[in-house]
């Protein structure tokens, strides 16, 4: 007799949900939440998370066995640029995950994904979105390097996600939940331009949640309480879940490493219940209260992002950078010692004894005041319940609050609710098992053979065990389908739970209740090794460390004497710099038709002239190549992948720019190797680290910026739009950017230009201009020949003093030390160690 029985409707598969872990009790609580993966840091340096706790690298076999046993995937973050003195130390790292079962390893850097992929051929790797995937174009390059899996950038619409999954192989995880960069996640050099760290090195400074001002055309801006222009909402993406589903997506992402196992829990199984609900065919029963709960655990403000499309308003409110919790109403009065509050309509959690609130007092998130309530009046009466409606006088503890910074028609936040901390704590604090993995049973039994039991868990892992005991022939009970369901259901308290059981039994066999017993209790041993074990590699033999490089010829200078190039961002620009006999240019024009000028006038004199892509290529834009390619230009500076394809493939002279992230010889090797003439190196590098970069890579490969101001945030969004327009994206602007020059006020009263490029991206750009002047000797004895400065707004003087300088150190008639401080510029290449360095407060520059 084979019978089959299902103990229950059985969770469709969908897409995996990925929860972050920055400590223990992080991965406890996605684990027990629901979560189908988690993903985490080690604290070697080689994240991008490096002010999260982290794990060592001696704890990755204990968190390996702890995720698997639950039928969880574990993924190491190594996702950020890897400078050449630390590729062995990267490739260590890397073998240690191999070791350890790590499920997948999230990757920045080329070259470093190039050597995991010689040095670790069974780890498999995925495309962090620190790489900038934003087409499938893009896409290819991750395809060519081996992974396994790309993470997006979050600035893709949906509609963007289906057109990419159209056109790709590649499985796609996509964030759908936490704090959004307003930069493009591995563009953004702004720590490091301020603060001396970098975000492509874990150690962001989060200037972006800081205010600025508007200075348009010379002139402050009165933008009322709008003050922090840079700093998006959260991501909220939970009424978006079955859309992502049906466009393709594989793995759906929770953002927060930094954050604590309370949101860890919550945002989780509010995802849990989103995903499962919409592979059922249901309709999401996310709540109000739902809604309320989340923004409690972290929420600076929710949007859908860029998932919804373009709307820089929605997007960027501006009038807050602070975590602010759920609004609970504007303050009415102040009465005594209590306040009047007027909650605000919709309210589903209320108020109650214990809750956090905080007023907003000033005109910055940092002018607000905040206590915990101690008593809650509703028409006069002392409540002991939630109040979500109407009027409410709140009290609190004597001196919790300064109650003269109260003012009528303050808003009011509730930040915080102890009952639901402590509810989400209890799925985490304890040993209690609340998350059970479905297992299904094939059971085998016959008269005179021992019971067979093969187990097979949801994340497939299986084992198979065997009674001691034979059947022998029943009188009165024979095993039977409910019998052994019944006995083998038995596993709470276990991390496992019956799901499915076939069973194949002959004759009328019986065993006793306590043979079987003993063989559930067996049973439940061995799927816990085989849990723990299921993805577990052989260790590779260690490979020496010069087996871990790339290994070019011994580098040689490249021939004739050092040239110099010179980029321009305007034809007047271009017209004064061919006047003082320069012949080697490049052009960065926001409306690339007036390229075909450029070129015609470059032309005229015989000069050289590379015209420069965008930095991001999104589906349905590879029309700007081909607008860029009609003109027939001498060769085109590449700033993104898709640009490096096309004009490769077209037969033009291609010459990689410093939005590659070039750091090491491997990616060198790489990149010349798709075709680039040259690379620029990347301006994550300091001295040192250029000088390696350069000991190690044949000179003639590489081009050096010598003097820019450094293009600090480049974002999708549009800050003209968003605040000198009443448009929300590119159709209903009135485009203020062609007419106008912009600037950023930081609080340091520096003003930043702030350009739109051709796609509506904007870029922040320094406005105090850095010099590598000091670094030209050594780079020259290392037989480099190719620098290149590159221009602003400057004027036509400052042009020809800027170019008369560095022209005067190619030759050796003035020192680097001249150089800069002639110019005024600022003394470094790039940043320092940023993760591997001792600990310092990189908002202090600030």
């Amino acid at each position: 007799m084979t019978a089959t029985s299902s103990n229950g409707p059985q969770r469709p598969r969908g897409p995996e949900l990925l929860a972050p872990a920055g400590d223990w009790d992080c991965v406890r609580a996605a684990i027990e939440n629901g979560a189908d993966a988690v993903y985490f840091g080690l604290d070697c340096g080689f994240n991008a998370r490096a002010r999260a706790t982290n794990f060592a690298i001696d704890d990755l076999p204990e968190l390996m066995r702890l995720v698997h046993s639950r039928g969880v995937a574990g993924y190491a973050t190594l996702n950020v640029l890897v400078f050449s003195d630390e590729l062995d130390e990267f490739a260590e790292v890397a073998r240690a995950c191999d070791a350890a079962g790590v499920d997948a390893v999230l990757v920045q850097d080329v070259g470093g994904a190039r050597m995991l992929r010689e040095i670790c051929p069974q780890l498999p790797l995925h495309a962090s979105t620190q790489m900038t995937l934003t087409s499938s174009e893009t896409i290819a390059l991750a395809e060519e390097l081996g992974m396994q899996r790309v993470v997006v950038a979050r600035e893709l619409s949906l509609a963007e996600i289906r057109a990419i999954r159209e056109q790709t192989s590649m499985p796609l995880e996509v964030f759908v939940h936490g704090a959004l960069c307003v930069a493009y996640s591995g563009q953004c050099l702004t720590s490091e331009s301020l603060g001396g760290r970098s975000a492509n090195r874990g150690q962001c400074a989060q200037a972006c949640r800081l205010p600025y001002e508007v200075v348009c055309d010379g002139k402050e801006v009165d933008l009322g309480l709008q003050k922090y222009l840079l700093s998006p909402q959260d991501l909220a993406a939970y009424a978006l879940v079955g859309d992502l589903i049906n466009a393709g997506v594989c793995s759906l992402k929770i953002e927060g490493r930094l954050k604590t196992p309370e949101y860890v829990a919550n945002i989780t199984r509010h995802y849990r219940r989103a995903i499962d609900e919409a592979i059922a065919g249901g309709a999401s029963s996310i709540t109000p209260t739902d809604v309320e709960e989340m923004e409690l655990s972290f929420s600076r403000g929710f949007s859908p992002g860029w998932l919804a499309g373009i709307n820089h308003k929605r997007l960027v409110p501006a009038t807050s950078s602070a975590k602010r919790g759920v609004h609970l109403g504007r303050v009415v009065a102040v009465r005594g010692t209590r306040v009047v509050v007027e909650l605000t309509t919709g309210l589903a959690s209320g108020i109650k004894r214990g809750d956090g609130v905080a007023f907003d007092c000033g005109a910055t998130s940092d002018d607000a005041a905040g206590g915990r309530v101690y008593e809650v009046f509703s028409d006069g009466r002392s409540e002991t319940v939630p109040v979500t409606h109407g009027q409410v006088e709140l009290t609190f503890g004597t001196h919790a609050i300064d109650l003269t910074r109260i003012a009528a028609g303050q808003a009011v936040w509730k930040t915080d609710d102890p009952q639901l901390t402590m509810r989400l704590r209890k799925t985490f604090a304890t040993d209690a098992v609340i998350r059970q993995q479905p297992v299904d049973l094939q059971i085998t039994a016959a008269i005179d053979e021992p019971l067979v039991v093969v187990a097979t868990t949801a994340a497939g892992a299986s084992c198979r065990v065997v009674s001691q005991d034979r059947a022998e022939e029943a009188l009165k009970h024979p095993l039977d389908d409910n019998v052994l369901r019944r006995q083998f259901g038995r596993l709470g308290g276990t991390a496992f739970a019956l799901r499915n059981v076939v069973s194949d039994i002959s004759g009328r066999p019986m065993l006793p209740l306590s043979v079987l017993g003993a063989v559930r209790k067996q049973l439940v041993a061995a799927l816990q090794k085989a849990s723990a074990a299921h993805t577990q590699r052989p260790a590779l033999p260690a490979t020496p460390p010069q087996a871990t490089r790339s290994s070019p010829e011994q580098p040689i200078a490249a021939p004739g004497l050092p040239s110099l190039r010179v980029l321009v961002r305007s034809l007047e620009q271009l017209q004064t710099v061919l006047a003082t006999g320069e012949r080697q240019l490049a052009a960065d024009f926001a409306d690339i038709r007036q390229y075909r000028e450029a070129i015609e006038r470059a032309r005229q004199v015989d000069a050289d002239l590379l015209i420069a892509t965008p930095r991001i290529h999104k589906p349905g834009e590879t029309g700007i190549f081909r607008t860029m390619a009609k003109y027939q230009p001498d060769g085109v500076l590449i700033r993104n992948l898709a640009g490096l394809h096309f004009f490769r493939d077209a037969g033009v002279a291609v010459v990689g720019d410093f939005s590659l992230n070039i750091t090491n010889e491997r990616s060198a090797a790489f990149f010349i190797a798709e075709g680039l003439e040259s690379v620029t190196a990347s301006y994550d590098c300091n001295r040192e680290q250029l000088l390696a970069l350069v000991a190690a890579t044949p000179p003639a490969w590489l081009e050096i910026v010598v003097h820019q101001h450094m293009p600090m945030f480049h974002m999708e969004h549009c800050v003209f739009c968003a605040v000198l327009s009443p448009g929300t994206d590119k159709t209903s602007c009135g485009r203020p950017c062609d007419d106008h020059r912009v600037q950023l006020r930081d609080r340091l009263g520096v003003d930043h230009l702030l350009t739109a490029d051709v796609g509506c991206r904007n870029t922040l750009f320094n406005a105090t201009p850095q010099s590598a002047a000091e670094a030209v000797a050594g780079l020259l004895e290392r037989g480099v020949r190719r620098f290149r400065v590159e221009l602003l707004d400057e004027s036509a003087s400052e042009i020809r003093d800027i170019l008369r300088a560095y022209r005067s150190l190619l030759a050796g008639t003035i020192s680097g030390r001249q150089v800069w401080q002639q110019l005024k510029a600022a003394n470094r290449v790039g940043v320092t160690r940023g993760t591997l360095e001792a600990k310092r407060d990189p908002l202090a520059i600030l």
